[in-house]
Formats: structure tokens, C-alpha cells, sequence
């Protein structure tokens, strides 16, 4: 168990701390975070849909902008729903 509680210190060490006092989620964090693949997550990235940072070779995202994100995925899913509705 000690072992795996330096892994983890170590694994947080590297990580950066935040951007504008906002908490950095890396890619493994937000695959299991909205239950998607890579795939998915890579095509909201290039559809500029997700923000996110490049900082030493490794991609974060700001946890506000995952927030907001799911917010307005959610918005569109119910506009869209809405208006089948109507139909």
C-alpha cells in the first residue's frame, strides 16, 4: 500500500495544479469522467466544442469548461428533443 500511495504523490507532482485557480482534468480523467471514448473526446476537441491545453506534451482541460460544456450538450440534446416533439 505504500508503494501505491507514492505512485500517487508522484502522479500529482507531475500534474499542473490549475489555470485561474481552476482544477486541470487530463484526458483518463475525462474518459471515465463522461463515460466516452477517445474518439469521442478527440472530436470534440477539433470541433472546438471542448477547450482544452497542451502543457508539456500532454492535454488538460479546465473543469469549468468541461462544466460548461455538458451544460450546453445538454441544452442542444433538449432543443432538440423540444422541437421533435413539436413536429
Amino acid at each position: 500500500m505504500e508503494r501505491f500511495d507514492m505512485l500517487e504523490e508522484n502522479a500529482d507532482r507531475q500534474r499542473p495544479q490549475g489555470i485561474d485557480g481552476d482544477q486541470l482534468l487530463d484526458n483518463q480523467d475525462l474518459l471515465q469522467m463522461l463515460k466516452i471514448s477517445s474518439r469521442s473526446l478527440q472530436r470534440y476537441r477539433s470541433s472546438g466544442n471542448l477547450p482544452y491545453y497542451s502543457i508539456s506534451g500532454k492535454l488538460y482541460y479546465k473543469l469549468s469548461d468541461v462544466h460548461l460544456f455538458i451544460r450546453e450538450s445538454f441544452m442542444q440534446r433538449r432543443k432538440r428533443n423540444n422541437h421533435d416533439k413539436d413536429k
